[in-house]
């Protein structure tokens, strides 16, 4: 599978991208390939063009366009839309979100019968992910 990250999603996924969809899958940016700025309405017959099947944008207004959902359509790519956040947090949690997510969807994708609009849910902003504990007030049985 063929995918391709829009100029809204953080460069930085491509490799993570690249390492955990290694087998027969490759992940393009926007940006790598010289196409920084290209208008949707281009963007998108370019890339199914190029033989992407799969693109991941931040963009869901897209979604709202009837234009770009035409050529969306005609285009026949997968929509994997994901919402970002404010500040490095938010864009930590996106980054988060869109890893932990992509495996199943391209599997997922991988066995779909025809065109596929997904959505990506952010990793909850309030939602507390890890523990910390003070060895020193709470220490484990073999803490020296």
């Amino acid at each position: 599978m063929n995918i391709l990250l829009d100029e809204n999603t953080p460069v930085q996924l491509i490799e993570p991208l690249r390492l955990i969809l290694r087998n027969g899958h490759a992940v393009e940016h926007v940006q790598t390939l010289k196409w920084k700025s290209k208008k949707d309405r281009d963007l998108l017959p370019d890339a199914a063009k190029r033989g992407f099947d799969v693109l991941v944008t931040q963009d869901s207004n897209q979604l709202q366009d009837p234009e770009e959902c035409r050529l969306l359509k005609k285009a026949g790519l997968h929509h994997v839309r994901f919402k970002g956040g404010g500040g490095l947090k938010g864009v930590g949690r996106a980054m988060g979100a869109v890893l932990i997510a992509m495996p199943d969807i391209v599997e997922d994708l991988s066995d779909a019968k025809g065109q596929r609009l997904v959505q990506i849910f952010s990793v909850n902003a309030g939602a507390k992910r890890f523990t910390s504990i003070d060895p020193v007030q709470t220490p484990p049985p073999y803490w020296p």
